[in-house]
């Protein structure tokens, strides 16, 4: 039997940048996934919080120079890559001067939302999908990790579906408890647009909130999963509202086999 292929994809993880919780989620899971035999590929964004020479990040030359569309613009994507330290363990990071090199994530020095954010996200993604495509590697599973991975479901089912490397790719997102109260520009749907994405898949996105991106996250994964009990009321009700929602048993001693039986179930 061919090794499972798991894709993560996230806004961080351990040890190169910790702001939330899904930086040590995204820690664990990955590793414990590949102690079980899968193979797997991990994709965060380049934030300008990441020390470039102490991580020993490097460009790979030979996936960057695509241009991602974003609304009516188009930004180069540049892609960096770099070991965890002590597993082997490989980072791709999703690069673009405009969008990641301010020195901080989603807030400014003021604690001011970035009004761009949504760009972020939407040019994240789609990156995310293009380096994949770049790298020849065909994921089983692609496990995708709060609001700003969740347009990544909706685009596997839309613009990539009978792309060769995706044909056969699952989804996975998990709801984490991160929410914000910003409101994006009205434009936010045109700017998610992609091939095939019509205005009716992109309908949740028109609260253009936290909750518009959780919401399509969780319509077009093929599960959904909460990381941890513990969530707003408002994120619990989404959870629970979402027609593919599993619930895992989190203990440590079974959270291993848990998620490994998940993404073997999906795939077979």
């Amino acid at each position: 039997m061919e090794k499972l292929r798991i894709l993560y994809v996230a806004s961080e993880i351990n040890p190169f940048l910790q702001t939330t919780d899904v930086a040590d989620y995204v820690r664990k899971l990955p590793q414990a996934m590949q102690e079980l035999g899968a193979e797997i590929r991990i994709l965060v964004p380049r934030f300008g919080l990441i020390n470039e020479r102490k991580n020993r990040l490097h460009e790979v030359v030979r996936l960057s120079g695509i241009n991602i569309t974003v609304g009516d613009e188009e930004k180069p994507l540049i892609i960096k890559v770099a070991s965890i330290p002590n597993a082997k363990l490989q980072v791709y990071f999703i690069d673009n001067d405009d969008y990641f090199h301010r020195k901080s994530v989603f807030f400014d020095k003021e604690n001011n939302f970035y009004d761009d954010n949504d760009e972020r996200a939407i040019f994240f993604c789609k990156g995310v999908l293009e380096t994949v495509k770049k790298l020849g590697w065909a994921p089983d599973v692609v496990h995708c990790n709060d609001w700003m991975t969740a347009l990544i479901p909706l685009y596997l089912k839309t613009t990539y579906r009978n792309d060769p490397m995706f044909k056969d790719t699952k989804s996975v997102f998990t709801v984490h408890n991160n929410a914000f109260d910003f409101k994006f520009d009205a434009d936010l749907q045109s700017k998610a647009k992609a091939m095939d994405v019509s205005d009716e898949a992109l309908s949740h996105l028109h609260s253009a909130d936290f909750e518009g991106f959780v919401k399509i996250g969780c319509a077009y994964a093929d599960a959904v999963l909460k990381a941890d009990e513990h969530i707003s009321e408002s994120l619990n009700q989404i959870f629970n509202d979402a027609p593919k929602r599993v619930e895992l048993d989190e203990q440590s001693d079974k959270f291993s086999a848990s998620y490994y039986n998940l993404y073997t179930e999906l795939v077979n």
